[in-house]
């Protein structure tokens, strides 16, 4: 789940947040809103610093009924802050803004319209630029995970360290070694994975079969 910031109408990207949905069985849009709201506004009720600023408003991506899960997570909270959903047409056009059982619609004023489409829009780059990077992220991890002793915790650590397989690869064997949840073997594999000793006498075939054709 993915949440974005405005503050006087532009976006406060130091804010965005990105939230890794737990513990749901299946796809479920309204319990995954609710967890996803439940833990941002108990973490600024902690005072964490991440989250300690209380919003004026706060956005749904959805309909009447995504703006009422979010009513229920604030009151059992309770905080008293202004809630719409953000409402799409067959076209995916920002339309209106429901709450309570109905709809107000923005399409006559250009400003609000304006505004709460790129809001809208914003979250959805901002959500789909995170799901690519977990996807390339995992089929990352999937290529280590092929290589002995490596597992998919041992794969995230060593891309968490080197940020890349490219740096992986040209690591020394004493930075694998040195790098998180690593040991000397598991270090071994990887490094002979990325250096694989050639064949004893496999050059010198080459040469002696071009003399041969020579």
């Amino acid at each position: 789940a993915s949440m974005v910031v405005f503050e006087n109408g532009r976006p406060l990207k130091r804010d965005y947040r990105h939230f890794k949905l737990k513990d749901l069985d299946g796809p479920d849009d309204y319990a995954s809103m609710e967890q996803v709201l439940t833990r941002r506004f108990r973490r600024y009720l902690d005072g964490d610093e991440k989250f300690n600023t209380r919003p004026d408003l706060l956005l749904i991506d959805g309909g009447v009924n995504h703006a009422n899960v979010a009513v229920r997570v604030l009151e059992s909270l309770g905080l008293r802050i202004p809630i719409f959903g953000m409402v799409k047409d067959d076209k995916h056009r920002t339309r209106a803004i429901a709450r309570d059982g109905g709809e107000i619609a923005i399409n006559s004023s250009r400003q609000a319209f304006t505004l709460v489409s790129q809001i809208q829009d914003e979250v959805h780059r901002f959500a789909i630029g995170y799901h690519r990077q977990t996807r390339k992220r995992t089929a990352l991890s999937s290529s280590l995970t092929s290589i002995p002793g490596i597992g998919p915790s041992r794969a995230k650590a060593l891309l968490k360290s080197f940020k890349t397989i490219k740096n992986i690869a040209q690591a020394e064997l004493k930075e694998l070694e040195q790098a998180p949840s690593m040991n000397q073997p598991a270090a071994q594999a990887v490094y002979d994975y990325f250096h694989p000793a050639s064949v004893p006498g496999e050059e010198t075939g080459k040469i002696e079969r071009k003399n041969e054709k020579n």
